[in-house]
């Protein structure tokens, strides 16, 4: 399958990075199963928390809801495959099933980063100019971020998919665990015009640097502001703080799995390159619910009550 000329005879692709999992392939099956559950229960709790208690009907907390909806709808576009993948005796992805995950992992994470994005405005909106916070987080302006949140990444990334859908290619080998389009788009065969593609990813790149640059602005100006009151400082350190580390959390996981793919030698151990690719669908959709389920204290606080009823 490595040499096709067509892309009508590339029917499926080949995920090749699973031969050190497979080695392992009882003890990976059921770590990953269990890093899933675990997911999927904090992430679906706090949604489940946040819809029901009207006292969590506010901008930080909707947008909150918003980010672990996300969280499972990336991760689902993973675990399930990967997964089935650890028990199956060929690891291999349909050619529309490759682009669909490769939709859905790319949407994710740029979702993820505008939701932050709107969670850092609404947060410098609440310290920097609290008197009109009512006023500018108004529910239509909420409605507004939610819908840019996941609207911008889906038509962005479905022109993507489009113009790769155009290509044809000469091998079908994924040296990943699961679709990467810039991976994909990699396979065409030479004589593809691949210009349009790359343009477009790199303006892609470009409107995600810019969301990342009025984050910083965002804290910066935050930070400038909580210097001049305790006050505000604490407000920082209850609120600001858990969206601070998830900013740098995603931050992170998202450079390197870049870094890796553009620089990386392949002579790194197979199981370091999964884990710097799996990095992003693992730390922050376990890691940001629980964050702000112990930072926040509305939210601790109506989980201790839960605890309690159950208790008794």
């Amino acid at each position: 399958m490595d040499d096709v000329s067509n892309v009508s005879t590339v029917t499926v692709f080949t995920l090749s990075a699973f031969s050190e999992a497979l080695n392992h392939r009882a003890a990976v099956f059921s770590l990953t199963l269990l890093c899933y559950c675990v997911i999927v229960v904090v992430n679906v709790s706090l949604v489940i928390i946040i819809v029901v208690d009207e006292n969590l009907h506010e901008p930080m907390y909707v947008l909150l809801c918003v980010c672990c909806i996300n969280g499972l709808y990336g991760t689902a576009g993973f675990y399930p495959k990967f997964l089935v993948d650890l028990l199956s005796p060929s690891q291999v992805i349909s050619y529309g099933g490759c682009l669909c995950q490769a939709f859905v992992l790319y949407s994710f994470v740029c979702s993820g980063t505008s939701v932050l994005a709107a969670m850092a405005y609404d947060r410098h909106v609440a310290i920097c100019r609290p008197l009109q916070y009512r006023s500018v987080m108004t529910k239509r302006r909420l409605a507004e971020l939610v819908v840019f949140s996941w609207l911008t990444p889906f038509c962005i990334f479905s022109i993507n998919i489009l113009l790769t859908n155009r290509l044809t290619f000469c091998s079908a080998n994924i040296q990943r665990l699961f679709c990467v389009n810039w991976i994909i788009v990699g396979l065409a065969c030479p004589n593809m015009d691949t210009l349009i593609n790359n343009a477009f990813a790199f303006t892609t790149l470009s409107i995600y640097i810019c969301h990342w640059l009025f984050i910083v602005w965002t804290y910066a100006d935050l930070v400038r502001t909580c210097l001049k009151s305790r006050e505000d400082r604490a407000k920082f350190m209850q609120t600001c703080l858990p969206n601070l580390i998830s900013l740098l959390t995603l931050f992170v996981t998202v450079v390197s799995d870049l870094m890796h793919m553009r620089f990386a030698s392949k002579d790194l151990p197979q199981s370091f390159q999964n884990f710097v690719a799996m990095a992003v669908l693992l730390i922050p959709p376990i890691m940001d619910p629980l964050l702000y389920g112990f930072r926040l204290t509305k939210i601790r606080s109506r989980i201790l009550v839960l605890v309690h009823v159950r208790q008794k």
